[in-house]
C-alpha cells in the first residue's frame, strides 16, 4: 500500500472513533523515522485507546503490518508505527504538555478534508 493511501487508512479510522483535532505532518526531508506524522487526541482514557484499537483492527484487516504500539495500557499517548505512517494518540492533557505540532513545526501540514471519506 504506498504512502497516501496508508495516511488516507489511517485518518479514516482514528476520525471513525470521533478522535478530536486531527492533525497530519508531512516529515518528508525532516525525518528518518516516517514520511508523515498523524496527531490527534481523546477526551478519556478510554476514547484513546477505543482510537488505537480501531486503527490497529482496520490496518490488521488490510493486511498492514504494525512495526509498534506503544503505551496502550497507560493510554495517555499512545504511538502506532505503521511504517511510512505514524499515528500518535494522545489523551488531551497530555497533547497540550507535548505540543508534538510545535516541535515538528517546520513540517507541512496534511489536508486532513480531503482525505477524510
Amino acid at each position: 500500500m504506498n504512502e497516501s493511501k496508508l495516511l488516507t487508512l489511517a485518518i479514516n479510522a482514528i476520525d471513525d472513533k470521533r478522535a478530536e483535532n486531527i492533525v497530519g505532518l508531512n516529515m518528508k526531508g525532516i525525518s528518518l523515522i516516517a514520511d508523515y506524522f498523524v496527531i490527534c487526541h481523546g477526551n478519556s482514557e478510554k476514547q484513546v485507546q477505543a482510537i488505537a484499537h480501531e486503527l490497529k483492527k482496520v490496518a490488521q484487516e488490510e493486511g498492514i503490518e504494525i512495526k509498534r504500539l506503544e503505551g496502550f495500557d497507560q493510554a495517555r499517548w499512545v504511538l502506532v508505527d505503521l511504517g511510512d505512517v505514524v499515528v500518535h494518540v494522545f489523551h488531551k492533557d497530555e497533547r497540550t504538555y507535548y505540543n508534538l505540532e510545535k516541535l515538528w513545526g517546520d513540517a507541512p501540514t496534511v489536508e486532513i478534508e480531503g482525505v477524510l471519506n
